[in-house]
């Protein structure tokens, strides 16, 4: 298991929701202090060393105008934190590259970083939330064709050494792809794809990339990851599948005792509760397909949306949208939702959000470090494979029993 710290860097010094109608796409950026978003990028730098330090692995992304994000140009970050950082494993989940005109471009900036990080990148692409697309100016119909057009596009312009060659595709034509640098690791940084839909996850699977998915719960997270699995057994590349081709980003906050644990994790939800957006950039028309769309209409829904109505740190845990508390329920927590989900490789740690203050922040990425993702490594190993059959109802708590590492 590879644990990575993870924050939006957000903006959290807004007024009252009452007084805007969405915090995406149009709410008025005279309302962003560049004084306080400099002093929140310091610390937000600085808690990415940290989490080096403790021997975390770093991710970040990426969204445009929104104070939940306000890193509208990842690349620049992850360059920055290629020459700040020394060891970590540097992921950006990622460009959301159906919205982007120059793939080529794309795939430039990676390997830059990559020659820049001496081969410590690991390369995301999104196809990127509804929200995006009025920011993009994009088109939301056919979003998905153009995401997998623009990654087979990037992939040809790391992998082709030999002098320019062209791609021809529905969305796309270049002559001449013959990028410098090209990349340090052969024949191309990882590829991850995040999706939280079953569908795209058949896909990833079948292409072999790394999947990850964000905030889906028990249920919603087995029904990717099963998916996947699918996708990859569909495309011949046989029936084990290593769960360091799967990831779960889910918000994260350990504290040595329940009450600072708690504290913690009540400050993390601001990412959920604060993420008020007008109903025209919450499902633009096209975006969604029909098929989709019948399934809405006939109930279904993403875990966040039911959990909204019950915004507490309780239920997040019981939706499986965050692990929170000390270090042994926090084990178990995971413990539980590795058993349910099959099994998977990376902990995408949301471990910063809203108002949590940077001791707070660098106390939950200490703890977790320290007391649970030894643990981790001990019980989950990387290269295991995915798939198996769910142990007994006493698992979680049988593993945490017979782990050898320290507890608090």
């Amino acid at each position: 298991m590879q644990a990575w710290h993870f924050s939006e860097s957000a903006y959290p010094y807004l007024p009252p929701d009452s007084e805007y109608e969405s915090i995406r796409v149009n709410l008025p950026n005279r309302i962003y202090d560049p004084v306080k978003g400099a002093a929140l990028w310091d610390r937000y730098l600085d808690e990415w060393c940290i989490a080096e330090e403790e021997g975390l692995e770093i991710m970040l992304n990426e969204h445009h105008q929104t104070a939940t994000c306000v890193d509208p140009a990842a690349p620049l970050v992850l360059a920055a934190l290629a020459r700040l950082t020394h060891k970590a494993r540097l992921l950006i989940l990622g460009n959301p590259i159906s919205n982007r005109r120059q793939p080529v471009r794309v795939a430039e900036e990676m390997a830059l970083i990559d020659v820049l990080s001496k081969g410590r990148v690991e390369a995301g692409f999104v196809r990127g939330v509804p929200y995006e697309i009025s920011p993009a100016n994009s088109n939301p119909v056919r979003t998905n064709e153009r995401h997998w057009e623009a990654l087979d596009l990037i992939v040809r312009a790391w992998t082709n050494t030999d002098g320019p060659s062209t791609f021809e595709g529905r969305f796309f034509h270049h002559r001449n792809i013959n990028i410098w640098p090209r990349p340090y690791q052969a024949p191309h940084p990882p590829v991850w794809v995040s999706t939280t839909s079953p569908g795209g996850a058949t896909k990833v699977g079948e292409k072999g990339y790394v999947q990850a998915t964000f905030l889906t719960g028990f249920d919603g997270t087995r029904a990717v990851f099963d998916a996947y699995r699918k996708g990859w057994r569909a495309a011949g590349r046989g029936n084990d599948i290593p769960t360091n081709r799967l990831a779960y980003a889910a918000l994260v906050y350990v504290a040595p005792n329940e009450k600072d644990a708690m504290e913690g994790a009540r400050k993390l939800l601001w990412y959920v509760t604060a993420n008020k957006v007008a109903s025209q950039f919450a499902n633009p028309p096209g975006y969604v397909p029909v098929s989709a769309m019948v399934q809405m209409a006939r109930g279904a829904s993403h875990p966040l949306s039911a959990f909204k109505s019950d915004a507490s740190v309780e239920k997040a845990i019981e939706t499986g949208i965050m692990f929170a508390g000390t270090p042994d329920q926090v084990r178990k927590q995971i413990a539980r939702f590795y058993d349910h989900v099959g099994g998977f490789g990376h902990m995408l740690n949301m471990g910063q959000a809203g108002f949590l203050e940077h001791d707070e922040t660098v106390l939950g990425i200490k703890t977790f470090a320290r007391e649970v993702y030894p643990w981790l490594r001990e019980t989950y190993p990387g290269t295991g494979i995915s798939g198996f059959a769910p142990r007994s109802a006493g698992s979680a708590e049988a593993q945490i029993a017979g782990w050898k590492g320290p507890l608090i």
